[in-house]
């Protein structure tokens, strides 16, 4: 019929299927959502099925109000009628019409993610145990988690009853069920595990359903968990036989295990569904030819894959660039001039680049050699680097460490970590402030005319006593040294320690990043005190704020949060072991396989360039580490690979790029040897030799510019590079890289 007419082969095989159940294997790019609409269309234009007996389920609202949009142009039938909708928005439908079959009221109310930390937090306060070893994020997760696994909060007790901390964590599970079940309440789990049970116990409304809905849909299959997979199965599993289930998914982009997906649900579908049609979508309409040769050579290492090769009509296309870079700021350079380039030769906007990285925490130094040159960037699925609040924090203790006056920051960080000072507290010492005309800082020494109660005016000495001390420190340590001091003494380190979550473990990989900007800019400057740092910081974050305004802007985001994009160029960053693939050699096969997928994802998001970044030397964690390229770079075929000879520094990689785009009379603030002038000032940065290892000799005498004087105990190697192991008088023994380290011979 015409409707298919403009489908390719597979696809119209897909679209067209009578009758049972079909497992569409669709690749990246290959124009699965146009598959989906048009199976729809082609149900209700062909009498198959009455708009209402069509249920087509996906996993976000975008997906579902794109998918109405385009059913609503394919069709002149109203699809008012359908139900098109996410998993949460199905079940809450099923669940209005039917939530009293499980002792609920009909008009329940849905809590999102503040309403269940408020609840937790009282279930915690009521059962008198300690805030400090309990907190609300890990034990949200580890209620979430074990919902989805279908397990009770006795069944959770029962399991860890001899684990004093977990059994309590099961306490609070167990009474946060009864809040809510009080307060006729569901949580966002909830919608999902209630649906399914009613249509496991209710035999009516099950048979209601199935007979309803006589064609179901489903899409990103790979993407759903226990729950989810239990719903299908149980509304396509018909007793007559009639299991028109249609799902369409790509096991190689199965990349969320980490929040419950799992892979089996559609590599064992035909087993599921007995009998089950199998169309693979292999014909690509976004890559070149060269990009997804290199897809499939890298995919075809995993083995919990159906298999399947992904081809395009277009032959040939520009070959990868993988470029070997020093570390992690001539990473971000390398990038930055090579935008320039490709906007220049092929008058390309910003808007049609893409930088991906693993983690989030590598967005800082790409952040802030992007904003050296002038580019401007989006953060997608994040903040910027400079505006997350664990950045925040710590940045606000600096500045109130650096300027008593500041009450932005005074209020801020007052009581992060909760030091037991609350509002009302806070208001008494703001008014007192007012009175006096000093700041908040100063008005927390009039303790005795705050009126405050015992306990909150010994939490407020306690403050002030701490941050006095960092007054005085912050003269006489190194300032890398004086903000791990800061985040460790403030609580901070211990706050973030305490959420044992997936978003916990990130926000101290970010902290962990600002200790290594901090490191940096005291290696690579000759002015590195606090104020220097600050002015640094705050230029950074100024420069992200008239970014903001601008629509051409390159996009920077994590490759998860790239499923489902494409771009003209992308740039993948930190192919690195241990970066990506972020696991070590020890891990399971089965994470190293998701890592995998997710490369695949990351190589299958550009359409005509694709240009792979891996550094020697990375600072993580306050530490130079050197870094060995990723395995994944080994499995790309070479003839994908445009071969370069490994340089030293990126304007050499990409052949001396014009000059003429890199010229500035502006010089960054507290820049050491113009380094940073002009983008890449080659000759200067040349004209400068660093400190040989061959120069020096254990014994001998050196200068470092914020530890002062030191001596040389040993040189040793580390990698292709050497480390200098130097005692320093009063400061210890320090291990320095003399690639970077600011010493000299004395």
């Amino acid at each position: 019929m015409d409707l298919l007419n403009k489908l390719n082969e597979k696809q119209r095989e897909a679209a067209s299927h009578d009758k049972g159940p079909i497992l569409v294997i669709a690749g990246a790019g290959t124009g699965k959502t146009r598959v989906l609409t048009h199976r729809i269309a082609y149900l209700v234009e062909t009498g198959k099925a009455k708009p209402w007996e069509i249920l087509a389920i996906t996993f976000t609202n975008k997906a579902a109000n794109e998918m109405k949009e385009r059913i609503g142009q394919l069709i002149d039938y109203s699809i008012d009628k359908m139900w098109i909708g996410t998993f949460h928005s199905i079940c809450v439908r099923i669940l209005r019409r039917n939530i009293d079959r499980i002792g609920y009221d009909t008009n329940f109310v849905i809590y999102d993610t503040n309403d269940q930390k408020s609840i937790i937090k009282d279930c915690i306060k009521e059962l008198d145990l300690d805030t400090k070893k309990y907190n609300v994020n890990s034990i949200r997760a580890v209620i979430s988690g074990e919902k989805n696994l279908r397990k009770s909060a006795d069944k959770y007790i029962a399991e860890h009853y001899t684990d004093f901390i977990k059994r309590n964590i099961g306490e609070v599970y167990a009474l946060y069920e009864k809040k809510l079940k009080q307060a006729n309440a569901l949580d966002f789990d909830d919608l999902l595990i209630k649906t399914l049970k009613i249509l496991e116990t209710e035999d009516d409304i099950r048979e209601l359903y199935r007979e309803r809905f006589k064609y179901i849909l489903v899409d990103e299959y790979q993407d759903t968990n226990l729950v989810q997979y239990n719903l299908v199965k149980i509304l396509g599993q018909k007793p007559n036989g009639e299991n028109n289930v249609f799902v369409v998914g790509d096991e190689d982009q199965s990349i969320y295990g980490w929040r419950g997906a799992d892979i089996k649900n559609i590599l064992n579908f035909e087993q599921d569904f007995e009998g089950a049609k199998v169309v693979k979508l292999e014909k690509n309409y976004r890559s070149t030819n060269v990009i997804l040769s290199a897809a499939n050579g890298v995919i075809c290492n995993n083995c919990q894959r159906k298999g399947k090769n992904l081809y395009t009509d277009f032959e040939g296309g520009n070959l990868i660039r993988i470029l070997e870079t020093d570390n992690e700021k001539d990473e971000a350079f390398t990038i930055a001039a090579l935008m320039r380039k490709e906007r220049r030769e092929n008058n390309l906007d910003y808007l049609d680049m893409a930088v991906l990285y693993r983690t989030n925490a590598q967005s800082r130094a790409l952040e802030e050699g992007l904003m050296r040159e002038g580019i401007p960037y989006k953060i997608v699925g994040g903040l910027k680097f400079y505006e997350r609040k664990e950045i925040k924090d710590i940045i606000a203790y600096l500045m109130l460490i650096y300027n008593q006056k500041d009450a932005i920051s005074f209020d801020r960080i007052i009581n992060v970590p909760k030091r037991k000072i609350g509002q009302k507290t806070i208001d008494m010492i703001t008014e007192h402030s007012d009175r006096a005309g000093t700041s908040k800082f100063e008005a927390c020494f009039d303790i005795e005319e705050l009126n405050l109660s015992q306990a909150a005016s010994k939490s407020v000495e306690n403050f002030v006593s701490m941050m006095e001390m960092f007054m005085i420190k912050k003269d006489v340590m190194p300032l890398s040294e004086f903000i791990q001091e800061v985040y460790e003494a403030t609580g901070l380190k211990a706050m973030l320690l305490e959420e044992d979550t997936d978003d916990g473990r990130s926000r101290i990989e970010n902290v962990e990043e600002f200790l290594s900007a901090a490191k940096d800019f005291e290696e690579r400057y000759e002015e590195n005190s606090l104020e220097d740092f600050l002015a640094h910081v705050s230029l950074l974050a100024d420069i992200d704020k008239t970014d903001e305004t601008k629509k051409d802007t390159v996009t920077l985001m994590t490759v998860h949060s790239a499923k489902g994009l494409e771009f003209d160029t992308v740039f993948i960053s930190g192919l690195e072991e241990g970066m990506f693939p972020i696991i070590d050699q020890n891990d399971l096969n089965d994470d190293l396989e998701e890592e995998r997928r997710l490369f695949y994802v990351a190589i299958t998001r550009a359409k005509r360039m694709l240009y792979i970044t891996h550094a020697n030397d990375r600072m993580r964690f306050g530490n130079h580490e050197m870094k060995a390229k990723s395995r994944f770079l080994k499995e790309i075929p070479c003839e994908c690979i445009e071969e370069r000879d490994p340089m030293s520094f990126a304007a050499k990689k990409i052949e001396r790029l014009d000059s003429v785009d890199y010229t500035s009379n502006k010089k960054p603030p507290f820049v050491k040897n113009n380094f940073f002038k002009g983008g890449f000032d080659l000759e200067e940065k040349e004209s400068k030799p660093r400190l040989k290892s061959d120069k020096i000799q254990p014994g001998d005498r050196v200068m470092h510019k914020a530890w002062g004087v030191g001596t040389v105990v040993q040189i040793k190697d580390e990698g292709d590079s050497k480390v200098a192991v130097i005692a320093f008088e009063n400061k210890g023994l320090k291990n320095l890289n003399m690639e970077y380290a600011p010493i000299e011979k004395i």
